[in-house]
């Protein structure tokens, strides 16, 4: 997990040229898509009709504070407490299995019991962000209070015009002391999918490599955020999964090979950026952005 961090184009053939190996998976993971004609950029709609991500375009993170976007870019991701990018793809941050920053009220006093709590009864706390709750998703009555109160956040981004909802710390069972389980998050995550599906936004799986096809098939995602599967050497998991549906952030501070060389890879997804950790907005001091 890393901090907080309209509409596809069908890929042309430079496009495939620069997937190379991830090609191979690109069939089974669009033989849901019909491409729409009303567009002329041809945006890619599933059969269930939910508008995907232009994958392949240039992408932008922007979860540390919105800014004006690079010409270039068709993609851009923002805050749940933002508003969408005009004239681009625009998907919405949702910090979906723990609490967010300046939020703890919510859920230490008005849902005390939805923090997930050790043996002794203290709250767990992700260890990466001391200020963050991890929720307790061990139950289905549990599960289905969660969803009402993040399905709020998931619905006021399709309220603002969002295309599509990432939600992020799937992978809070592995930070849990043993407390959670992989089938509690995706329990969780499928309740997640049905809201956003039924506001007509697609739904991204956000890291969590490991879950192999179980955040496609039992939790309903349509698509991947990864960050630093290049630096992890995970960008092949994904594309098992998902093909070409993949949009990826690798970051200044560990890198695994200088950017040039990251784009010019095979292996690495379509839809690479490259950002500060912290991202900030355009205009700081530490502000980097850089696309394939």
């Amino acid at each position: 997990m890393q901090a907080r961090i309209s509409t596809a184009l069908v890929a042309g053939a430079a496009t495939v040229a620069i997937l190379g190996l991830l090609a191979a998976c690109t069939s089974d993971a669009r033989d849901d898509e019909t491409t729409s004609p009303s567009s002329s950029d041809s945006w890619t709609v599933t059969e269930a009709g939910l508008t995907l991500p232009p994958f392949g375009e240039p992408a932008d993170y922007q979860l540390g504070g919105s800014y004006d976007v690079d010409a270039a870019v068709k993609i851009v991701t923002r805050d749940s407490t933002s508003e969408p990018a005009e004239g681009v793809y625009s998907i919405c941050y949702v910090n979906g299995f723990q609490s967010q920053p300046g939020d703890d009220e919510r859920w230490s006093v008005d849902n005390p019991d939805l923090v997930l709590r050790a043996d002794d009864g203290t709250a767990i706390i992700d260890p990466n962000w001391p200020d963050e709750f991890i929720l307790d998703t061990s139950t289905p009555e549990k599960r289905q209070r969660i969803s009402r109160v993040i399905g709020a956040s998931i619905e006021a981004c399709a309220d603002k015009g969002f295309d599509a909802v990432e939600i992020d710390n799937l992978d809070t069972y592995s930070r849990s002391d043993g407390h959670l389980s992989i089938g509690d998050n995706l329990a969780l995550a499928k309740l997640f999918a049905d809201r956003a599906h039924g506001r007509a936004m697609a739904i991204g799986q956000k890291n969590s490599a490991e879950l192999g096809g179980r955040g496609r098939t039992e939790a309903g995602f349509d698509f991947a955020v990864t960050e630093e599967c290049v630096r992890f050497e995970e960008c092949g998991a994904y594309a098992e999964v998902y093909g070409d549906r993949v949009i990826d952030i690798e970051y200044t501070d560990d890198l695994s090979a200088p950017f040039d060389e990251i784009c010019a890879s095979n292996e690495r997804p379509a839809s690479t950026i490259l950002r500060d950790r912290n991202l900030v907005a355009k205009g700081h001091a530490d502000y980097v952005f850089e696309h394939c």
